[in-house]
Parts: C-alpha cells; sequence; structure tokens
C-alpha cells in the first residue's frame, strides 16, 4: 500500500490529542453531578439510528469513534483509533487501534468491533448511513488483526475521512446477544447502550432523559475534577431551562436559547455564557416534491415574502448573522458575492403571477421546544396572507417532525429549522440538502435537478480541493436561484452553563453535548 499525503497529518493528529485532550495517567479528582436540560427528548439512544444534534448527548457521551471532533473551528483528532494511511488510489483506509480501549463491560475494542459496527449502519439504512452507502459495501470492511481495521472503498471519497468520527463503535458481542429476528438489536439498542464511551449508562426513560456514571478506565484519562454523572434531562419549556439554570438546578443548556433569555441569563451570577460563532444555519426547509412547492415561480414568491431583516433584528435581536446560502459564511463553497433574497412583496406578487395552478393553503410545521422556528412560522404565516397565500401552522417536537421528514408524502410544506454540521464539508450542507442521492435519509426538501446531482456526483469523489469548491459554488448558486429553500442566519452559539463549570470545549459538531471535558472549577 503507498501512503499518501495525508499520512502526515496523523503525527500532527496524534500530537494534538495528546496535548489537549487529557490522557490517561493524568490525575483528576470527582466532582459530583451535571445536569444538562435539553429542548428535545431522548427518546432513542441507539448510535446508529439517531442522527441529529438535539439528540447528540447519548452519541458524543456514551460512544467513541476512531476520530473525534472537537474545538472551533472544528478539528478532528485520533480517538479510538491511533493513525490511518490512505493507499494512492484513495479507495484503501486503513487505521491502527489503541490496545488500551475497552467497552463499559471491560471487553477490549477490537477491529472486529469496527467492522461489526460499519456493517451494523449500512444494514439499517439509518442515521449516518447515507454518508457511506454508495462508498462501503457490506463485507468490504476487513480486521487486519485485532487492532487494524480495513475499509475498502468501491470509490474514491472525498469526504469519508472526515465523516470518520461518525462510525461510532459498538460492543459486537454485547449487540449480537441482544439482536431478536435479524433485527440487528435495534430494539435493545434504542433503549440500552453498548458503547466505550466517556460515561456509562445508568438509566433511560424515553419521556424523561437519560443518566450516566464516569466511565473511570476510559483510554483518554481524566483531568481537573470531572463529573461523576451526568444527567440529560428533556424540559421543553424555555423559560423552565431559564429558571433552572439560574437557581443552579442545571449545569448547562442548549447554547440555542432566544437572545433575550441569554440576556437574561447574562444577569444571574450564576451562570456565565460562553459565546462561539457556530456552523448552524437556519432554513425555511421548502418540500419541493409537492404541488405549487415544486413550481419555481412559487418557491420565488415564498424566498421574497420572508422579512429576513426584520427576523434577526426584531426577534433575535441582532444576535445572528444573515447567511443568504444554504452553506454556513464561515466554510468554503459558497461563490463570492452571492445575495440571496431579500424581503421585497413587491416582487413576492411577480412571481406569484407566473403561477399557473390554483393557490391552496400551505402548512408549516415549526418546532415545538424552539422558539424561533415557532416565531419564523407565525412571521410567515402573517407575511404570506398578504400576498394571498392561506398558511396553517402546525407546532410538533422534533421527533414527530423528523420522522414525517423520512417521506415526501408527510413532510409539511415548510418546515423552519436549522441544518447543523456532523462533518466538516460543504456536502453537510448544499450537497446533502438538494442531492437527489440524498432523498428519505438527509435532505430536507426532496429537490432534485440533474445539474446539481452531476457536480455533486463529481464533488464527492475529487482529490481537487479548487475542483470541489468551483463544484460546491456552483451547485450553492443553482439552489440560490431555483430558491430551493430560504436561508436566513448563521446561528451564533451562547452555551449556557453553571458558573462553577469550567473546560467546555465546544464544536459545532458536537454542540456542547461533549461533556467529557467538562469539570468543577477548583476552590
Amino acid at each position: 500500500m503507498t501512503k499518501t499525503r495525508r499520512d502526515a497529518l496523523k503525527t500532527v493528529l496524534g500530537s494534538v490529542a495528546l496535548s489537549s485532550a487529557g490522557w490517561a495517567g493524568a490525575s483528576a479528582q470527582s466532582g459530583g453531578k451535571f445536569v444538562y436540560a435539553n429542548n428535545s427528548p431522548y427518546d432513542n439512544l441507539d448510535p446508529h439510528t439517531i442522527f441529529d444534534t438535539a439528540r447528540a448527548a447519548s452519541r458524543f457521551n456514551l460512544y467513541d469513534g476512531l476520530y473525534r471532533w472537537v474545538d472551533n473551528p472544528p478539528k478532528m483528532i485520533p480517538w479510538l483509533a491511533e493513525s490511518h494511511s490512505v493507499s494512492s488510489d484513495g479507495k484503501v483506509y486503513t487505521f491502527k487501534l489503541r490496545q488500551n480501549a475497552k467497552f463499559h463491560d471491560g471487553k477490549p475494542v477490537t477491529a472486529n468491533d469496527v467492522v461489526y459496527s460499519i456493517e451494523r449502519i449500512i444494514a439499517l439504512k439509518k442515521g449516518a448511513a447515507s454518508l457511506y452507502l454508495d462508498a462501503i459495501k457490506p463485507g468490504s470492511t476487513k480486521a487486519l488483526d485485532a487492532h487494524t481495521v480495513e475499509f475498502n472503498l468501491s470509490q474514491p471519497s472525498a469526504i469519508f475521512l472526515t465523516t470518520v468520527p461518525d462510525i461510532l463503535v459498538v460492543n459486537s458481542e454485547l449487540v449480537k446477544a441482544n439482536e431478536k429476528n435479524g433485527d440487528w438489536a435495534e430494539a435493545w439498542l434504542a433503549r440500552n447502550e453498548a458503547g466505550s464511551g466517556s460515561y456509562a449508562l445508568r438509566r433511560h426513560d424515553p419521556a424523561v432523559g437519560w443518566t450516566g456514571r464516569r466511565f473511570v478506565e476510559h483510554f483518554a484519562g481524566w483531568t481537573g475534577q470531572p463529573f461523576d454523572d451526568v444527567e440529560f434531562r428533556t424540559v421543553l419549556e424555555t423559560n423552565t431551562r431559564v429558571l433552572g439554570l439560574i437557581r443552579g438546578d442545571y449545569q448547562g443548556a442548549d447554547g440555542y436559547l432566544p437572545y433575550d433569555q441569554i440576556q437574561r441569563l447574562k444577569q444571574s451570577p450564576n451562570v456565565q455564557i460562553i459565546d462561539q460563532e457556530s456552523m448552524r444555519v437556519f432554513i425555511l426547509a421548502l418540500n419541493t416534491s409537492k404541488p405549487l412547492m415544486n413550481n419555481v415561480h412559487f418557491r420565488r414568491a415564498l424566498a421574497y415574502a420572508f422579512d429576513y431583516d426584520g427576523f434577526i433584528a426584531n426577534i433575535m435581536k441582532g444576535s445572528v448573522n444573515r447567511n443568504p446560502g444554504p452553506n454556513p459564511n464561515n466554510i468554503w463553497g459558497t461563490p463570492p458575492g452571492l445575495k440571496g433574497y431579500s424581503y421585497n412583496l413587491d416582487l413576492a406578487r411577480e412571481e406569484l403571477k407566473k403561477v399557473t395552478e390554483p393557490l391552496r393553503p400551505i402548512t408549516i410545521n415549526a418546532l415545538a421546544g424552539f422558539s424561533e422556528s415557532e416565531q419564523a412560522a407565525t412571521l410567515f404565516q402573517n407575511t404570506l396572507r398578504q400576498i394571498g397565500v392561506e398558511v396553517v401552522v402546525e407546532v410538533s417536537p422534533w421527533s414527530v417532525v423528523s420522522n414525517r421528514m423520512r417521506n415526501a408524502q408527510t413532510q409539511a410544506d415548510i418546515i423552519p429549522l436549522w441544518k447543523s454540521t456532523y462533518y466538516v464539508d460543504p456536502n453537510n450542507w448544499v450537497g446533502e440538502l438538494y442531492g437527489t442521492r440524498y432523498h428519505g435519509t438527509r435532505t430536507f426538501s426532496y429537490y432534485s435537478n440533474p445539474e446539481i446531482d452531476r457536480r455533486l456526483d463529481r464533488a464527492l469523489v475529487s482529490s481537487d480541493q479548487e475542483e470541489r469548491r468551483k463544484l460546491y459554488e456552483e451547485m450553492t448558486q443553482i439552489v440560490s436561484d431555483e430558491a430551493a429553500g430560504i436561508f436566513v442566519y448563521n446561528t451564533k452559539w451562547y452555551g449556557p452553563y453553571s458558573s462553577k463549570v469550567e473546560g467546555i470545549r465546544f464544536s459545532p459538531v458536537s454542540n456542547g453535548q461533549d461533556i467529557r471535558w467538562a469539570s468543577l472549577k477548583r476552590g
């Protein structure tokens, strides 16, 4: 096997990890309990079927991947793997595993567990599976020895390495023991865990949340005064989360609270706010498969009818940045000077005149517990009525909305929501949102355009960074011209934590829910 220049990364990555992660041998003192108030239910713990920001805590705290995204801007560090090499044709990735990693039941983590995990991911065809289905065929991944695993891709993949942290490794022996009728233990793993992560599951109630106990023998070791226990609790009401932080009932909460609530929290001596630029675009997703929504003039009318500046100034209190396209402003892949759409009801009416079909009421499905989603729905309902478009607003929990999104027929016409960071590449945004290959898995829109697909197919296999940049810029321009979505802002993250907590390492990938570095302040 010929090694490429990517192999040079492994030494750098290793030094980053050793200097910043806090590895075995470092001293640590135990430190009580960390309670995180979440605005969505933790209704499923299966790391291979859930793949959203709202329920990220179980993936990042109960499980480990070969590599891990940390910090902001995000960087990828070795985790269960110490290093990797890539063949000259870009198809064979070989990872060397650490020899001191073990699962919560004491079983060593081996290459066989990695093989089983990727086989399970692609067999279930849920969660992160869409990232691998084109490139990894069943049976192609090999355990060369106990600590060496080889991925044999069917074609080069420009995004494979960036998605490796999403191959969360499960204890194959434990999961197999709980399989029933070839279900890959999906029912069992939704309520239990089989991981090697920083915390081991103690209790799970889909209606309440889950608790975990610090895994003292975790290979990365512990520093400071880490929390012995963590609880991720479902708290839908924004005011309840805010009051709980002020009273000290919670040590952390989602960093995407309404800005007026962030200002309220800043007044409390019991709360600290960590301010970071994120990579999380607020989008009004348009289900372009449905009548009217599949008409470009109707979509452009919608795009001109949203009051972007008013929403950002009055509802978001100027706390976010206008983002005119599907990719966040702070990543490559957007053509220079992309203007997007502006609020102009006269232009909206002009586009609406070009629609020959009879108008019908359209449905906006907002996310319960996410005030910006609900407020965007109400604002849009009011402005659309001014151009003669009637709107029905529904409000549902994220779990309900995400289930409806798996099928174009059940998805609402419009959903105000965020496209978050799962890996750091524009494919995470414009590619997944508008490529036909992602329908039913990662798409928000069921949009299909041969010009997008042709460019996407090339971008996913190209090793030429400048070519990829050009292709994603062209895709972004097409999406904008076609008004395939309504793009509003890139989020700022205002992570509220107890003033007694330190060591939070925010990354746009984990959105502040990776607690393994959190610690009680000394003194």
